[in-house]
């Protein structure tokens, strides 16, 4: 059954290593006859969660601030997997990623929670210089245990230091497979 897949990457770099498992997951997800919409999340206007309180998840923008994460909630809203994607930084996802997810949150409040659960999915997609991965596993777990959604798996891929280092090495496979 054909699925909705979202990607937020959180990379600042096109052509860079995680882009490259971007890609390799969306050719295997959309071989496999699903659709994938992807967002860059570093081209687009969004602004750090204030701690309002004031979402309603019900509206068409569920948000206060007006900003490109608007185009982000419908789409979230209406998909069956959501996958995170971003290069390691100080042993978590980049700020770009940290603050799409943060402003998740108004899809939780106010008129009903249509982020947490409703068979929804997920999967980490990661590139970085080292390896030292465990620490964001570890919150991109408890964040899938938050939300209730199934934890389809991490593709981790260190060693790259420059852009298209990952590309030919086994995670590329790993990202179309889990496509």
């Amino acid at each position: 059954m054909s699925k909705k897949v979202v990607i937020l990457n959180g990379s600042p770099r096109k052509k860079g290593n995680t882009s490259t498992l971007v890609k390799a997951f969306t050719e295997g997800a959309e071989s496999s006859g699903n659709t994938v919409t992807e967002f860059f999340l570093d081209g687009m206007e969004i602004h750090g969660c204030k701690g309002c309180f004031g979402g309603h998840s019900s509206r068409e923008c569920p948000c206060v601030q007006k900003d490109d994460m608007a185009k982000i909630y419908p789409a979230v809203k209406e998909s069956d997997v959501v996958v995170l994607a971003s290069p390691l930084y100080y042993w978590n996802m980049s700020g770009q990623l940290r603050t799409a997810v943060d402003r998740l949150f108004a899809l939780e409040e106010g008129d009903g929670n249509l982020l947490r659960g409703n068979g929804r999915a997920s999967a980490l997609l990661m590139a970085a210089e080292g390896n030292g991965f465990e620490d964001v596993v570890l919150y991109y777990d408890h964040l899938m245990e938050h939300l209730r959604w199934k934890n389809l798996g991490h593709v981790l891929a260190g060693g790259n230091m420059d852009a298209g280092d990952v590309e030919g090495k086994p995670e590329v496979q790993e990202a179309y497979e889990l496509g």
